[in-house]
């Protein structure tokens, strides 16, 4: 299993258009992808997860990632969220 950990710049936090970005990265690798913020987990590749976390601008998220493509996932995970939403 690989993590890490993102800071959200984006004044919007992870809003429905890069969250769709995340999901559709997300759902184009076989490992289970996670993100977590404030105590909560959801599948990386549900928009409905991902939109109810409401993560704001200023939080920091982990991402998990475990299985067959884990270090490619967790590359093209990282490479969406510092083009969107931050570092």
């Amino acid at each position: 299993m690989r993590e890490k950990k993102f800071a959200i710049t984006d004044e919007t936090g992870i809003h429905a258009r890069p969250a769709t970005l995340l999901v559709n990265k997300a759902g184009q690798y076989e490992s289970h992808i996670e993100v977590h913020y404030n105590g909560k987990a959801v599948n990386l590749k549900s928009i409905m997860g991902v939109m109810s976390l409401g993560v704001p601008k200023g939080a920091e998220i982990t991402v998990t990632v475990e299985g067959t493509d884990e270090e490619q996932a967790l590359q093209g995970i990282e490479e969406v969220i510092k083009a969107h939403l931050g570092e």
